[in-house]
């Protein structure tokens, strides 16, 4: 069966030749199945877990509305999520899909930030507000946000949200909104739960059911016997054999993920936590730094186990097995995606592979623990990019752009040495090659960025792993 193309859509010749530009060719299966009927207006409930091109699915859907959208008048199109990660995530591909568009302002709500800034944002007006549910709702109790224009509403993960408690809250926003708008809700899972959350808010949607999240061989599984006192130096082993660009490292609990994270560092491998102790700025920072691949290992409680995207994840591995084992499928499937290979390694106590044979009806095949002791001593794990700090961000109207164009222009260094750069609000983040960082260095200090001079650093994983707050200050 051939795969349809996104030319095949009734979209505009901006779109398509901007979804050429990003690489979107073929759709995936989710994609396929709800597109047409999104665009033609209708409701859509669609299954579909991370990873399977459920942004993209709805986003795509969104752009006719945003070519046609007044700002003026009021946001028309409003998209929540469960966590701010994840909102963050769907703005910017928002954001990427809709750059053809002039002028188009999508603008995040999320708590963890100051409610100030984003009412005055608000203020200058928005086409999309993507956030999530609790501060949309501020913002809706303050009046500093009207959504009786809104006419295309996307609920994203719309089970997590419930399960997080968000069930009248989302009651209150959609009340708010237009009853002739239209509803597009994604879910992992239907239970009862989101059936009814169906009913409530949905005119008689096409249901879109994507069964598989990989394909079979995309993602390696294996599985270690083993006692707790040889799970961390087995983890070594894994990681200086794998040699991963980016890894992630789940534990049940934040003192023993700040603890893996802490030896890993001694090791020399450099590593960060990611757990519900850090400040909202920390986690950016983090997260940041792991996906532009300057820091390799990210050493994450379940937090991060759904919500996150994050792309081109090589390696997962489990150092224990979660307490809920739906949330062990989650934890699995970070990598895997977009049709790339993917490997998970399973570390379990015989307590632990009791209660995966429990629930599996059966036991996994084991590997022995000597398959990852192929790694030399001196195979120490470093990152394949280094992060540069810029002391100039969005309030200094700085974008990706010109950060990238000071790199290349004139040929001083490849495009293809430049990789990840956000934008924050008074300092940037720049990923370049481990080859190039010390070119990167130098033309960015001696030349200027946007006609000005802004001070940049190399920042070293290793300083920044017990002082994260203090170089975000």
């Amino acid at each position: 069966m051939n795969k349809m193309t996104f030319s095949e859509l009734p979209l505009s010749g901006r779109v398509l030749n901007n979804l050429t530009t990003l690489g979107y060719e073929f759709m995936t299966p989710v994609q396929e199945k709800s597109l047409r009927f999104s665009l033609a207006g209708k409701d859509v409930l669609a299954q579909a877990k991370t990873g399977s091109g459920k942004t993209a699915a709805f986003g795509i859907s969104l752009l006719p509305a945003l070519e046609k959208s007044d700002k003026l008048r009021g946001p028309e199109i409003l998209v929540l999520c469960p966590t701010r990660e994840l909102a963050d995530q769907v703005a910017k591909e928002i954001r990427r899909l809709a750059r053809c568009i002039p002028d188009t302002k999508v603008l995040t709500l999320c708590g963890g930030t100051p409610f100030g800034p984003q009412a005055a944002s608000l203020g200058h007006g928005a086409h999309c507000i993507v956030g999530t549910p609790g501060r949309v709702q501020d913002h809706l109790r303050k009046r500093t946000l009207d959504l009786r224009f809104v006419r295309q509403v996307v609920l994203d993960e719309a089970d997590r949200m419930l399960d997080m408690g968000f069930s009248e809250v989302l009651e209150d926003i959609m009340t708010r909104t237009s009853e002739k708008r239209q509803t597009l809700m994604f879910s992992a899972t239907f239970p009862e739960s989101v059936q009814n959350l169906c009913g409530m808010y949905q005119k008689n949607p096409v249901r879109v059911r994507v069964d598989e999240e990989h394909s079979k061989g995309q993602i390696v599984q294996e599985t270690v016997k083993v006692s707790s006192e040889e799970k961390f130096p087995l983890l070594t082993n894994i990681l200086q054999l794998y040699q991963p660009e980016s890894a992630v490292v789940f534990c049940n609990t934040k003192a023993g993920c700040q603890e893996i994270a802490d030896n890993l560092q001694k090791m020399g491998i450099p590593a960060l936590a990611i757990h519900g102790d850090l400040e909202q700025r920390d986690r950016d920072l983090v997260l940041s730094l792991f996906r532009n691949k300057s820091c390799p290992v990210l050493v994450a409680t379940n937090v991060a186990a759904r919500g996150l995207d994050i792309k081109d994840l090589q390696l997962v591995v489990n150092f224990e097995l979660s307490r809920d084992l739906q949330e062990h499928v989650h934890r699995s499937g970070r990598t895997g995606r977009a049709g790339k290979k993917g490997t998970v390694i399973n570390l379990l106590t015989e307590r632990e592979l009791g209660k995966m044979r429990a629930a599996l009806g059966e036991a996994p095949e084991l590997r022995e623990q000597t398959f990852f002791n192929k790694a030399g001593s001196d195979n120490i794990l470093k990152p394949s990019m280094i992060a540069l700090r810029v002391e100039g961000g969005k309030k200094h109207k700085l974008r990706p752009g010109d950060i990238l164009g000071a790199l290349t222009a004139g040929a001083k260094l490849p495009g293809s040495a430049v990789g990840v750069i956000d934008i924050f609000d008074f300092h940037s983040l720049v990923a370049v090659s481990r080859n190039n960082s010390q070119l990167a260095l130098s033309l960015l200090n001696d030349g200027k960025i946007k006609g000005r001079n802004f001070k940049v650093k190399s920042l070293n994983i290793q300083s920044l792993f017990r002082s994260i707050t203090l170089m975000i200050n």
